[in-house]
């Protein structure tokens, strides 16, 4: 079973389904969403193409230039005229390259800059998706998003879109002189490259599911390097490298073998770009042949015709590789804005309500018939929340209390509006949070979760984060962070090896469990919220390190208010009060000892609760779990004390 999780053999699943498919509408509509992002990018680029096409007007007059001189200086003898028309030649060459120079100067500066605009939208519209989105979503198919796809896009733009408009014309251009010279070598021309564009559409539609499906598994493949190196200590620990490179290895093959699929769709393409001109070559040279000894063309005509046939030679080929970067493009553009397109569920009302004074609400926090169901549960599933009411008063310290999966992270999540109610209303100080901006909300509401996140950064940047307004080295942010790393015991940042400058390395594994911990603890507690949302944030520390928080922390909370999560029953002693989650509803509120002297309920699920604090403890090589009676006699004197 466990082999099945690390070896897939269809990376196609692994990703979500695109709202679009490739071919579900035309390249040119798709590549038109580019146009907002593109505009200020476009005077330049037509510029560019300006230079290209002049490029290419040049270098179609110098066959004009070779049969004057084969017609005139040459058959007469002049040497005069023949160093004039070799020095317009030289001039006309010159001229080509310095236009050459041109559009390569024009158009590699804007494709950048487009670039650099749709990955700053890309990044600020992930910020801005809720967390059911970020839950669907692969962190590689994301990543392959934001940086193959625009990379894609950018050489697209600056040479792929340059050079396919300038070739069209540049071909147009030659059709017509090449009819001047001799409208039947003309038309044998013609007639054999039709073909080209027919099998240039036939190539689009093969070639354009190939290209989803390759940038696709290109995704998944990132993902599972990612997944694998965020998860190294764990395939050591149980040894599970050689699965974790099979299942690579699966997803490589599938990528390789989609890639040769577009080679070989390429490699097709291309062969009857080059049969056909140089069919149309010999038939032309035949044709023209007898035309010249029938005098019906000038040897320096069939030679200037032949010139000009081998300048759209190169337009002729370059439709091949141009075709197929521009369905990779399409494909680019399909899967940018998949991410785009997804709406934001969660956001800041049209008319928000009067904000409060900077962290200045008093903390009330009301829960009002509130329900709530996820939406990937099964439609037979009971709503996880089912009428949740409760009041949390302010400055009061609240625990949750329930079974594992009785809703408990859920609600706290909905404090902070990374979900929202299904039904009824949270309030913060009477206003309903969904009246409040997001950034006010998460201002006056901080979270410590279980699961402690750290960024690329230094100690100091990272319990600072949500505390924007403040200098990092200035006396009220060091102030601040002391008072942080002290209310979360986290004193051991002083003996790192830069201290509160240490980098702490990605998601901050360089440090232990317990480290993250207190280090995310004391990012919430900087915040200064006024409401403090803590899901068993002390769960990896030591008994006595988990002591001496909890004392900290009961100082602190005075006039903060706090909804704690319950996963072990020394969380209750933190509280002034408990809520029991059961059933999807709130059984029963008061404090521990009223709880336990009134509800059974209460009772059997703190017995439960102590169950695992024993495992846990058992885990962790200590020698003794408490019992339900030692906790109640435990969170009693705690009350007691208070």
């Amino acid at each position: 079973m466990l082999d099945r999780l690390f070896v897939t053999s269809d990376a196609s699943s692994a990703h979500p389904v695109p709202s679009t498919s490739p071919a579900s509408q035309g390249t040119v509509r798709t590549l038109a969403r580019l146009i907002p992002f593109a505009r200020p990018a476009m005077p330049r680029l037509a510029l560019g193409m300006v230079a290209a096409l002049a490029a290419g007007v040049v270098t179609l007059c110098i066959p004009l230039v070779l049969e004057s001189l084969i017609d005139g200086p040459l058959a007469s003898g002049d040497i005069a005229q023949i160093w004039a028309a070799g020095g317009l030649v030289l001039g006309l060459g010159v001229a080509e390259a310095v236009f050459i120079a041109l559009r390569r100067w024009l158009v590699l500066t804007p494709g950048t800059v487009v670039e650099a605009s749709m990955r700053n939208a890309l990044f600020a519209h992930l910020q801005r998706l809720p967390v059911a989105f970020h839950d669907r979503w692969q962190s590689g198919q994301l990543l392959s998003r934001a940086v193959s796809d625009l990379g894609l896009i950018r050489r697209w733009l600056s040479f792929g879109l340059v050079l396919l408009v300038v070739n069209v014309v540049t071909v147009v251009i030659g059709a017509v002189v090449l009819f001047t010279w001799s409208p039947v070598l003309g038309a044998v021309f013609l007639v054999m490259c039709l073909p080209i564009w027919v099998i240039g559409f036939r190539f689009e539609k093969s070639y354009s599911v190939l290209a989803r499906r390759g940038q696709d598994q290109s995704g998944d493949l990132a993902t599972a390097v990612e997944e694998s190196v965020h998860g190294i200590r764990v395939l050591k620990a149980f040894g599970r490298g050689p699965f974790a490179l099979a299942r690579f290895r699966v997803q490589a093959d599938q990528l390789r073998s989609t890639e040769e699929s577009k080679a070989r769709a390429v490699a097709g393409i291309l062969r009857w770009l080059v049969m056909l001109p140089d069919l149309a070559f010999a038939l032309c040279l035949l044709a023209g042949v007898w035309l010249a000894a029938d005098g019906q063309l000038s040897v320096g005509e069939l030679f200037a015709f032949f010139a000009t046939a081998a300048i759209l030679r190169f337009p002729l080929e370059s439709v091949g590789f141009l075709l197929s970067m521009t369905f990779d493009t399409r494909t680019a553009v399909d899967r940018y804005f998949e991410v785009m397109d997804a709406p934001v569920s969660i956001d800041d009302p049209e008319d928000p309500a009067r904000p409060f004074a900077p962290r200045g609400a008093t903390g009330a926090l009301r829960f009002r018939g509130v329900r709530f169901r996820y939406p990937d549960a099964g439609r037979s599933e009971p709503a996880l929340l089912d009428g949740v009411d409760l009041d949390v008063r302010p400055g009061e310290t609240m625990a949750l209390v329930g079974l594992t999966g009785s809703g408990k992270t859920t609600l706290t999540a909905l404090v902070t509006r990374f979900h929202d109610v299904d039904a009824g209303r949270i309030e913060l100080d009477g206003v309903d949070i969904r009246d409040l901006t997001l950034e006010q909300l998460r201002t006056e509401v901080a979270m410590a979760f279980e699961d402690a996140t750290l960024f690329s950064a230094s100690v100091r940047h990272n319990v600072l984060l949500g505390r924007p307004e403040l200098d990092e080295r200035g006396a009220e942010g060091e102030r601040v962070l002391d008072e942080a790393l002290r209310i979360a015991q986290a004193d051991f940042v002083d003996e790192l090896p830069e201290g509160r400058d240490t980098e702490v390395g990605e998601e901050g594994l360089s440090l232990s469990g317990g480290q993250r911990q207190r280090l995310a603890l004391a990012r919430a507690v900087a915040a200064a919220p006024s409401v403090l949302v803590m899901d068993d944030p002390l769960s990896a520390l030591d008994v006595d390190t988990e002591t001496r928080v909890t004392a900290e922390l009961r100082t602190r909370l005075r006039g903060t208010t706090a909804l704690v999560v319950a996963h072990r029953p020394s969380t209750v002693a933190l509280a002034d009060r408990v809520a029991l989650l059961d059933g999807g509803r709130v059984a029963a509120v008061g404090t521990h000892a009223e709880l336990m002297a009134a509800s059974a309920r209460y009772r059997a699920v703190l017995s439960s609760l102590d169950d695992e604090a024993g495992d846990e403890a058992a885990r962790a090589g200590r020698s003794s779990a408490p019992d339900t009676g030692r906790l109640a006699s435990h969170v009693d004197d705690e009350e007691g004390r208070r």
